[in-house]
Formats: structure tokens, sequence, C-alpha cells
């Protein structure tokens, strides 16, 4: 779903938005000042007093995503590329990562509401989201077409879905894409609504629908790991995804920003995208709200 880029996020977000008005966010220019702040200085030297004082990181996340983030098979304990990169980074905080699951609906008024640190879920960097978050950006991924193994009904890309019963997931920059799409049909998609990805894929299984279009690192993992589907190569509305944390915390951003240049520098990142076989969608510098942190 490019998890989860929801049209409405929260009533809070959209009020922030509107006291935001226009032009250069000071979001922007204080991320570049602290950039030069943090010159010289660690990532747990950056760490905000009251955020050392608990020795904790609080992260939270939505299950159901993998290989973002899911569940260790037959546990309880939450695995995958953002609870293992955040416990990096709380690591570099010199902090104990403690995870949570939540409703992905939640989490940006969750943080807001001081419940948790940051949010890693697969959470796409977007101008309205920054309203009331600033991002640092971990990971590129767009959605990509997925079709029954074979690809039976021969679908080459986005526009061969007009005419054909689609499924999308609800609420998600996936079901944006579609809809964008069925816009420029002459011959108008059928498009079903799904709770999430794994459910959309069932009314493949059945017949039911043709297509759907998941984020493409997550379309790659169903794929290998059931081969029933094949993913279509190409990406639409390729994407930062972000690392969410209150726009009032600057101080722990610049220390997120900090661990993500460690990481970048040492290996560390590399290490989890390859655990998890999504080297491909690697940023390659640390970026906060979609630009360089310099």
């Amino acid at each position: 779903m490019t998890k989860r880029t929801y049209s409405v996020i929260a009533a809070a977000l959209i009020v922030t938005a509107l006291a935001g008005g226009c032009g250069r966010s000071a979001s922007e220019t204080d991320a570049n000042a602290g950039a030069a702040a943090a010159a010289g200085k660690s990532a747990k030297d950056l760490v905000p007093e009251a955020v050392r004082k608990t020795g904790e990181l609080r992260m939270a996340t939505s299950e159901g995503y993998p290989p973002m983030e899911m569940y260790k098979k037959g546990t309880q304990e939450l695995i995958g590329v953002d609870p293992d990169l955040a416990a990096a980074i709380a690591d570099k905080l010199g902090l104990k990562i403690k995870v949570t699951n939540a409703a992905f609906d939640g989490l940006i008024p969750g943080l807001q509401a001081k419940r948790w640190d940051i949010v890693m879920s697969s959470m796409s960097d977007t101008e309205e989201r920054r309203a009331a978050v600033d991002f640092v950006d971990y990971f590129n991924a767009g959605g990509a077409v997925m079709v029954k193994k074979g690809n039976p009904e021969g679908v080459k890309n986005l526009e061969d879905l007009c005419g054909r019963v689609v499924v999308l997931a609800k609420g998600s920059s996936n079901l944006a894409i579609g809809q964008r799409q069925n816009d420029k049909c002459a011959k108008k998609m059928q498009i079903m609504q799904s709770e999430d990805a794994p459910t959309g894929l069932l009314s493949i299984d059945s017949g039911r629908a043709v297509a759907t279009i998941v984020d493409s690192p997550v379309a790659a993992m169903y794929a290998k790991e059931t081969g029933k589907y094949d993913v279509l190569p190409e990406q639409y509305d390729a994407g930062p995804w972000g690392i969410a944390i209150d726009r009032n915390n600057a101080g722990l951003r610049d220390a997120v920003a900090k661990a993500m240049q460690e990481l970048l520098a040492d290996g560390g990142y590399k290490a989890v995208l390859d655990r998890y076989g999504v080297t491909a969608n690697a940023v390659s510098e640390t970026m906060v709200n979609t630009k360089p942190w310099k």
C-alpha cells in the first residue's frame, strides 16, 4: 500500500496543517540547523535528556506488512526491516528499543500524544504528514502490479488494468494509483477494496480479481514465499518512507538522523536490508523530509 498513505490521517493533523501556512516550513529550516549543530557529535551525544533518562526508545509500528513488520513465526515477537532498524538506531543512541504494535491510523496521533517516541511502519513521507511530523527517510519504494503466477491475463503494465477487475487496499496510496489510472481509462476498471494486501490476494486466488497493486518489497516477498504470484517490474509513485518524529521534538529527530548517518557509514543499515532482501530499496544518504540532512 505505499503503506499506507492515507488521505485523511487525523483531525489533529489537518488542524496543524492549516495552522502551518505556506512556503518553506520552520521544520525544514530547523533540520538544516540541526544538521550543522550535530557536526562532530555522535548520535548518542544528541539524545534529548528527557529521552536519555527513560533509557528507552519507544517505537510504534503496525504489524502485518512483511518484510517490513511482522511477527516471528509462532511468536508475538515483532521482526522485519522496521523493528530491526529501529533496534539498530536505539543501539546507536545508547537506548533499549521498546516496540509497540498499534493500528496504523493511530500511529501519528499516538506520537503527538507522546505514547511513543518514533513511528516506523512503512510510512510514506508526504507533505500532508509533515504538517505534524518530521521524517528521517530510510527506504524508497513504490507500488507494483501483482498478478496470478504465469500472468494468464497478459497484464503488462498499469494501463492494461483498464476494463478489468482489480482489488486494492482501502485508504492506501496504491488505491490512489489505481483510481488515477481509472480516470484515464476509456473502459473503466472495476475496483474492489480490501482491508489489506493479504486479503486482496485472496481475491486473485479465487479469480474474483485479475490484479492488485502492492508496495514493491512486500509484493516481492509474497511472490517469493507463496510461489503463487508474479510481480511486474515497474514501480509507480516511488518515493521515500520515513521514521516519523513529532515536529516538536527536533532534538530527537536530529539524534535519529545522526544514528542513520552512522549506520550508513558502518554498514549496519545495509546489514538490516540485506537480512530481508530489500537492499534495492536503500537510501544512499541521510535524508530529513526528503532533503539531504547536511
